[in-house]
């Protein structure tokens, strides 16, 4: 008998985080913080209150508001939930 720990699929775990905070990473380096809306099949997320941001000497400042984005799975490289971001 095998004692491994079963995994979840990573897109269960993203329905689990609907309503909470989410930092999105997307391939062009860009990351985008916001409140986790939705995210359909092929991992394309919405996000709202949706604000970009960036590393300037290890602290996050905003670049831009948004509101409500729709990010193409695709081009995400990694999604973090319960991400925690203070202007």
């Amino acid at each position: 008998m095998s004692s491994q720990a079963k995994v979840e699929s990573p897109l269960k775990m993203l329905r689990a985080g609907i309503a909470k905070s989410a930092l999105v990473k997307v391939k062009n380096g860009s990351a985008y913080v916001g409140r986790l809306v939705m995210v359909d099949s092929t991992m394309n997320v919405v996000l709202s209150d949706c604000r970009e941001i960036a590393w300037n000497n290890e602290n996050p400042e905003v670049v831009a508001d948004y509101g409500t984005v729709l990010i193409r799975g695709s081009q995400i490289v990694y999604i973090a939930i319960n991400y925690e971001f203070e202007r």
